[in-house]
């Protein structure tokens, strides 16, 4: 039994996997990037593929284990968080959910001790050449046998695979691909391939010059057309995406000569195909939700297809903005200033326009707030809507440790910085009662 979980199904701060398939950055992966151009672009000439392959074989890990037996209650919390109910993994005779394979191996905030520095060391040589940023984009599970409570986890990691330079429409870079082989008291259990794209970012697409008009909650509206910046993204040549990836190269070697202290930036959502119109529908201040024209099912988040019928037809249907807190984590670490820094309301955003979570001059802020190097803990809730879907965005408006599951929230947008704007939650009036 083999099974693939997409790299958009998972959410780091709350260990929710999603079964939703294959999905991620379109255009982000192995087979559908085109290997770069000229011998003399990009990276310095000592950066060699042959280099780079020098890591392949490597161990990231040996003689992992795992910190916990296999148990019923992390099943339950699994299971309860994505909605799962098969009684396969309930009662006496209950196995763990397949997907959770990689769940079992996780170090948890502490991590594990008998990590080797061979990932990161390939990390930083990538960083140095100018491939600064790095996206998930997808993860392969093979299933040997069911893992039952009780049983203890050991694993080994290695570095299976690194790319050619490759580019794609997130920009030019190399895959990276670590396969981890499970066991359960010893036997071979499963493996988890995980790849990620190191890459330096092609040119930022340009802002559309109009915001759509705000309707009525709930109102359905047509199918998004292909807006300006998506039919950019698919024309731009490759010759384009080399050329912005040299540019930002050659910016990021200027930004390690330059010692002044600089604003930091949240990082940037991917922007394909399939959710452009979700984006779109944020720069007009309105949460917008796919629904299958063909069994009405409503789907968050965005996806191609629905995942109750099949049907590739939708159209959308806006958010009332009421929800409640289905779950939530508070991250602690790794600590980001960008969410420390003072963001500026969104325009229209009403009376109670949000400030980024743990910012400086926010309800949530920390008593370290006010300095943008120390990053405060925040709150990243999963937010059942009022309609019925659920979506992972920060909780703002109540200080982290005093959010509680089942508390009523409402849609703010806040402005990040002066190109992204974000859907938050703030705590509805009377909730922290």
């Amino acid at each position: 039994m083999s099974g693939v979980v997409g790299a958009s199904g998972v959410v780091g701060a709350s260990g929710v996997s999603g079964a939703s398939g294959v999905s991620g950055a379109r255009g982000a992966s192995p087979e559908g990037a085109t290997a770069a151009g000229r011998p003399g672009d990009g990276p310095p000439p000592d950066l060699t593929h042959e280099r780079l392959k020098a890591y392949e074989g490597r161990p990231t890990a040996a003689a992992g284990v795992g910190k916990d037996l296999v148990n019923e209650p992390m099943i339950r919390h699994w299971c309860e968080a994505v909605g799962d109910t098969h009684p396969a993994y309930r009662g006496p005779d209950a196995i763990a959910p397949p997907t959770m394979l990689q769940a079992w191996t996780m170090g948890g905030l502490s991590g594990h001790a008998d990590r080797s520095g061979a990932y990161d060391e390939l990390s930083r040589l990538l960083d140095s050449a100018g491939y600064t940023s790095i996206v998930a984009t997808d993860c392969e599970q093979e299933y040997l046998r069911p893992l039952r409570p009780g049983d203890r986890i050991t694993f080994d990691s290695v570095i299976e695979s690194v790319s050619e330079r490759k580019t794609t429409k997130l920009g030019t870079g190399h895959f990276i691909t670590t396969r981890m082989d499970i066991r359960a008291d010893g036997e071979p259990a499963g493996t988890h391939r995980f790849r990620v794209l190191k890459y330096a970012p092609a040119a930022r697409l340009p802002k559309t010059a109009e915001r759509p008009q705000a309707t009525e909650p709930s109102r359905a509206v047509e199918r998004p057309q292909a807006t300006e910046p998506t039919r950019a993204a698919e024309q731009r040549t490759a010759a384009e995406q080399r050329k912005a990836a040299e540019q930002h190269m050659s910016a990021a070697a200027e930004h390690r000569k330059t010692p002044e202290r600089r604003t930091p930036r949240r990082p940037r959502p991917v922007i394909n195909r399939d959710n452009a119109g979700f984006w779109e529908g944020v720069r007009g201040h309105r949460l917008l939700i796919q629904r299958c024209t063909g069994c009405r099912t409503l789907r968050f988040p965005w996806l191609p297809g629905c995942n109750a019928c099949g049907s590739p037809d939708w159209d959308t249907v806006e958010a009332s903005g009421a929800g409640t807190v289905f779950s939530y984590v508070v991250m602690h670490h790794p600590p980001f200033p960008a969410f420390t820094v003072p963001d500026q309301p969104a325009d229209g955003a009403g009376p109670n326009a949000a400030a980024a979570p743990g910012a400086a001059g926010s309800d949530a802020a920390g008593p370290d707030a006010a300095d943008p190097g120390a990053a405060s803990p925040y709150a990243v809730g999963l937010i059942e809507l009022a309609e019925g879907v659920r979506m992972v965005s920060n909780i703002v408006g109540i200080p982290y440790d005093k959010v509680r599951i089942g508390m009523p929230v409402r849609l703010e947008f806040l402005r990040a910085d002066e190109e992204l704007e974000l859907p938050v939650f703030r705590v509805a009036e009377g909730g922290e009662g």
